[in-house]
């Protein structure tokens, strides 16, 4: 593309773009990559920069694929349209004066630090939508990781269902 005359920003703007929806958090360093090759062919300009730009190319070529989170940002989307704008629930909400403490703001809130893995398990879904998954994971690159995370969350979240918490 670029010896075919091509604008290097626009190619950047492209390998941005796919570092983001084709690879997404498999490989999180694709963007870092991208936008280093931007800063990098901006300091350095041509043709000097174009090497900058090769090598995010071979970075994302030989990165692990994942639209998981491109597709969970459609689907979370989708269901704020449908949903409209639901209030939190009231104990995750900031209670600075009495009379929001007085109706219930932040009551029963669980503070994430003091629970056993940094992980309360708490509902943060308004009370009229049900909890929802909207990110999947895939099991490549570093999603394999946040996979097991997310499994271990719901594990913590039905032993603390079970114990009536």
């Amino acid at each position: 593309m670029l010896t075919a005359g091509e604008e290097p920003l626009y190619v950047l703007r492209r390998l941005t773009r796919a570092a983001v929806e084709d690879i997404g958090l498999a490989d999180p360093n694709a963007l870092v990559q991208c936008i280093a090759a931007k800063d990098t062919y901006d300091f350095l300009g041509s043709p000097e920069g174009e090497l900058a730009i090769a090598q995010a190319c071979l970075y994302l070529a030989t990165a692990p694929k994942s639209n998981a989170a491109y597709a969970a940002q459609k689907a979370a989307w989708r269901s704020a349209k449908e949903t409209g704008s639901l209030m939190p629930p009231q104990n995750i909400l900031n209670a600075p004066t009495k009379l929001m403490k007085q109706i219930g703001y932040g009551k029963g809130y669980t503070y994430d630090h003091d629970a056993e893995g940094g992980f309360s398990g708490d509902n943060y879904w308004p009370d009229e939508m049900a909890p929802q998954t909207f990110y999947s994971p895939t099991d490549r690159g570093m999603e394999k990781r946040i996979a097991e995370r997310m499994a271990w969350w719901s594990e913590m979240r039905e032993k603390r269902r079970d114990s009536g918490e």
